[in-house]
């Protein structure tokens, strides 16, 4: 059986704990010939408070986003937390001693005891911090080492299609038959394959872009394509201007659309059309792409296109599971591509 990422922390968490409430209870027995079930009854207690507590510290560092902030902003934050922490346990420890009958207040309210009582706590609360946040940046670390990884891979690729000499050569001779017929669209061609060459030689480092941005290599691509397949493309965007300003994946959109006139509308007699729609709907920026043709109902390979593995993986490794991307035959001859984005990320 796989152990998910959630398992594994409660597994953590209650394997930590316990180990350390039995070291803490095999030094009572060493230090004391009797030990009685109240002793036992405490030791658990402060097992599953310790669980308890440190789940709801995770909950608060999520909630609140503590990752994103600095060490200024956030060294003061944990060690507040686990001060405060640390003395709710205290608090808690007293009264159950005071409801059990064993609390001894000359002892237990002494400056130096209390002190002592509370820095106890706070201690293992900044021990447990220490290993949750360290845990958490080597985590972000090896996913950012996955993305860049995954980025490379997947620019070499988009240089491989753009750059494919059968791509160039059906390209050129396009251009070439407008330069005597039709001078200033060969002009405009050209720029239009100049540009897609650029973008793909240097598109950005950084994980995401305008969709904006995106949609003028889309539009340069479609055009470019548009002279070599003529009347049997045809091109339909519908972008709504809310979603303009919101960051996506480079390159994502051309290579979906690239991946459906390829393997989608360039194997139809008469053609067929592309449509790129986006839209918002509520937290999250819909794109959908449909091309006329069938996609065969498998797990998506080298064979079906490149641009469908690398989508998927890069999704992953950006969003995690707060993210979709799926494809399958919306009718009979058309086929629906469909990223579903948060549009706050």
């Amino acid at each position: 059986m796989q152990i998910t990422k959630q398992r594994a922390y409660w597994l953590c968490q209650i394997i930590g704990w316990s180990f350390w409430g039995l070291l803490n209870f095999s030094v009572l027995l060493l230090q004391s010939r009797k030990v009685t079930s109240t002793d036992f009854f405490g030791a658990v207690f402060q097992v599953v408070f310790y669980i308890g507590s440190t789940h709801f510290l995770r909950v608060q560092i999520k909630k609140k986003e503590w990752f994103a902030f600095s060490s200024i902003q956030l060294i003061p934050r944990i060690l507040i937390s686990n001060l405060v922490l640390g003395l709710v346990n205290y608090v808690l420890l007293l009264l159950v001693s005071y409801l059990m009958g064993t609390l001894i207040m000359s002892v237990e309210l002494k400056p130096i005891n209390m002190l002592l009582s509370i820095l106890g706590p706070t201690s293992m609360y900044f021990l447990w911090s220490l290993v949750y946040f360290t845990y958490h940046y080597f985590e972000e670390y090896n996913k950012s080492l996955q993305y860049q990884a995954v980025i490379r891979d997947t620019e070499l690729n988009n240089l491989r299609a753009q750059l494919n000499p059968h791509f160039i050569f059906n390209a050129l001779n396009s251009i070439r038959a407008l330069v005597d017929e039709d001078p200033k669209k060969s002009k405009s061609a050209i720029t239009q394959l100049s540009n897609i060459l650029r973008n793909s030689l240097q598109v950005d480092k950084e994980k995401l872009v305008l969709l904006q941005d995106e949609m003028a290599t889309v539009e340069d691509y479609l055009s470019l394509e548009s002279i070599r397949y003529e009347e049997r493309l045809r091109v339909e965007l519908n972008i709504s201007e809310r979603t303009y300003k919101i960051k996506i994946p480079p390159m994502m959109i051309q290579t979906l659309v690239e991946n459906g006139i390829k393997h989608g509308i360039s194997k139809l007699k008469s053609g067929g059309t592309i449509n790129v729609m986006s839209r918002i709907e509520g937290d999250f920026l819909v794109v959908q792409i449909r091309n006329s043709g069938v996609y065969l109902e498998n797990k998506p390979t080298k064979k079906s296109g490149y641009g469908l593995v690398n989508t998927q993986k890069r999704i992953e490794l950006i969003y995690g599971d707060m993210a979709r991307f799926s494809i399958k035959n919306e009718t009979e001859n058309t086929v629906l591509t469909e990223l579903v984005l948060p549009k706050g990320y």
